[in-house]
């Protein structure tokens, strides 16, 4: 009985304390799959809990934010990426009284299914796949089937609709969704600025200077001037959106990765190693389906063949990734050693 209370004290508290606009723990759609539900946390919490043990999360430490293979301890992962954005969406939904255990849940949750080699793997495996390929819809794959051996997590309606909604062309329906989707961008334009400058691929200086004067000079103060902006321009209402100044800013910052950094003579180079090795292996397990591991096997009896490539893939790490490549198409006694490479 006393266990039994501890979620109930939360249920009192969303109550009193949640915006009417929030979405309420107790008020979720539920799951695919009817459960026992846990005597002590909510939903919302078991989804959080469910997506940090999954193994789809453990393999974004090693997967690639913008630098692949980045010389230095301090450049951001798929991960430190992925714990930016929850922070982010926490803070915003504390401001707005949403629901910070959906926010936080869902922006877990949402980069599950990435690439290996960041957005350049996620543009090759479009290009490879005969009904494209796009890593929230991955995401929400990995979530429903991939996980637990092909059994899934069973997350709710509200965590699934964030993650698969979370691009700037989704539509959340829940506000805590819609505040994810924000803070992934401000995390991404932000922090992948602070990375471009340590890479030494950008100045403070080179940033468009009008909109480093509406949104701040640091990284701290765009996001903190983000953040009240869009407290600013939503509380107490159905919305959860920045400031029309702010938010034509931020477009600014992220138009100008995208010419600097993002697409680019170098990254197109880097881009292009992640093509020719992602699409070899696509075309070897294509013709040699009995190489795949044995769950990916199993798949293809329930899903087209193209759609468990994909699976596969996108589910590698880059280290990964890189080593079965070796593996299928470097004879050992022919692959060269750092030091040949060097001496080349």
């Amino acid at each position: 009985m006393l266990e039994y209370s501890v979620k109930q004290r939360t249920y009192r508290i969303e109550e009193t304390f949640l915006s009417p606009y929030a979405c309420r723990s107790e008020d979720s759609k539920g799951r695919q799959r009817q459960e026992e539900p846990c005597s002590m946390r909510t939903d919302f919490q078991r989804d959080r809990d469910r997506i940090i043990y999954s193994k789809a999360f453990l393999r974004l430490k090693n997967k690639t934010q913008v630098f692949f293979s980045p010389e230095g301890d301090h450049f951001r992962t798929r991960m430190t990426h992925t714990i930016d954005v929850s922070q982010i969406a926490r803070s915003i939904a504390r401001s707005l009284a949403l629901n910070e255990d959906l926010a936080e849940a869902i922006a877990l949750g949402h980069d599950l299914g990435h690439t290996p080699f960041g957005h350049a793997g996620e543009r090759v495996l479009n290009s490879l796949a005969p009904g494209g390929f796009s890593h929230n819809v991955q995401s929400l794959r990995v979530v429903d089937v991939l996980e637990k051996e092909g059994r899934g997590l069973n997350l709710t309606f509200e965590v699934r609709d964030g993650i698969l909604n979370h691009k700037k062309s989704g539509h959340p329906a829940t506000l805590e969704g819609r505040a994810v989707s924000l803070a992934d961008r401000i995390a991404y334009v932000n922090h992948d600025i602070e990375d471009s400058i340590r890479a030494g691929l950008l100045r403070e200086e080179d940033l468009p200077q009008e909109d480093v004067r509406v949104l701040g000079g640091s990284s701290r103060d765009r996001i903190n001037t983000m953040i009240s902006s869009i407290y600013e321009n939503s509380a107490g209402k159905d919305i959860v959106a920045m400031g029309e100044r702010e938010a034509r800013s931020l477009e600014n910052l992220r138009a100008f990765m995208f010419g600097k950094v993002y697409i680019t003579p170098l990254s197109m180079k880097e881009e292009e190693r992640a093509k020719r090795m992602l699409s070899a292996m696509y075309e070897y397990f294509f013709d040699h389906r009995d190489k795949l591991p044995a769950f990916y096997r199993g798949l293809c009896e329930r899903y087209p063949v193209e759609q468990v490539l994909c699976d596969y893939l996108s589910s590698m790490t880059d280290k990964y990734a890189i080593a079965v490549f070796n593996n299928i198409f470097i004879p050992r006694s022919w692959a060269l050693t750092q030091k040949d490479v060097e001496d080349i």
